[in-house]
């Protein structure tokens, strides 16, 4: 991947226009590389390499000054050298310096060209796809690999954050089918369970507009004004105090049936709901669910 001449499959200059662009190379048979470029995510990593750059050449500059001084100057060139290893281990930009050290002297320059060609690559990063565009458009596939941070947050709600599934060892075929069979059953009800509940929860209730809207799919996905209207305030559109999914099923089970019975009659059974709060009457609302009360 050149950017002299824009030769190639890969054409830097296309990123002017859009942040996704579909190539193929032989060095891929069979294979179509989407390459996105994320402007922020550029201009950030620019940012850092700029940081350490200059913090690099502020220790080295030391060194320098401490082998020209009139009292006492750094001499040997393994002296020297151990103290520019330190400098350059710690920040890790050796690839990006000339060094040159004798038993006397040190000095430095930054090797601009690679930086450049560095600066070039940032923001970039390549998705992969045996699928024909026909199947699988590059902003399709763009979003496919996106979409894979809501499996690893499946795999979290499974095992930590909301379900606690705890882990059991099976070593019968069909016991390990079902416990991930029931595992998986859970997350299916509970994500069910959020796409109702958006409303009291901090789920943004329209991210559908919001990704329809956005021009350029790998861009940085924003919230709609009406979930950051949710966060900043911490309360839903009525009102009602915005939950997380956990705080809300704590909430939800204080819900409580209770069997009493008399002295006189204890065959005779009662059963009692508490009533619910005026945030769990919405949940169960939403969630088309009537617990029998009195």
């Amino acid at each position: 991947m050149k950017r002299k001449g824009d030769a190639g499959p890969f054409q830097p200059s296309l990123f002017d226009q859009r942040g996704v662009i579909d190539v193929t190379s032989e060095r891929f048979p069979g294979e179509r590389l989407v390459v996105c470029r994320n402007p922020l995510l550029a201009e950030e990593r620019g940012r850092k390499r700029e940081d350490l750059l200059v913090a690099t050449e502020t220790e080295l500059g030391r060194i320098r000054a401490a082998t020209t001084r009139q009292r006492a100057p750094l001499k040997g060139q393994d002296k020297i050298a151990l103290r520019v290893g330190a400098v350059i281990g710690h920040f890790n930009m050796a690839k990006h310096f000339t060094l040159t050290i004798t038993d006397m002297t040190f000095t430095f320059e930054r090797k601009t060209a690679q930086i450049a060609a560095k600066a070039a690559m940032d923001g970039l990063y390549v998705v992969r796809t045996s699928l024909p565009a026909e199947t699988l458009s590059a902003d399709q596939a763009v979003s496919a690999y996106k979409g894979l941070a809501a499996v690893e947050r499946a795999f979290r709600s499974l095992k930590t954050v909301d379900l606690h599934v705890r882990p059991v060892f099976h070593w019968n075929a069909d016991r390990v089918r079902a416990h991930v069979f029931l595992c998986m059953l859970a997350y299916y009800v509970e994500w069910h369970m959020r796409q109702k509940l958006k409303p009291i929860l901090f789920d943004d209730e329209f991210i559908k507009a919001v990704k329809a809207d956005r021009q350029n799919v790998v861009a940085k996905a924003l919230w709609s004004e009406a979930a950051r209207e949710k966060d900043s305030s911490k309360q839903s559109a009525d009102g009602l105090p915005a939950h997380s999914s956990r705080t809300l099923i704590k909430d939800l089970v204080t819900l409580t049936l209770n069997v009493a019975h008399t002295t006189l009659n204890p065959s005779a059974k009662l059963l009692i709901t508490t009533r619910p709060t005026t945030v769990q009457e919405k949940a169960f609302r939403l969630l088309g669910v009537t617990p029998d009360r009195t």
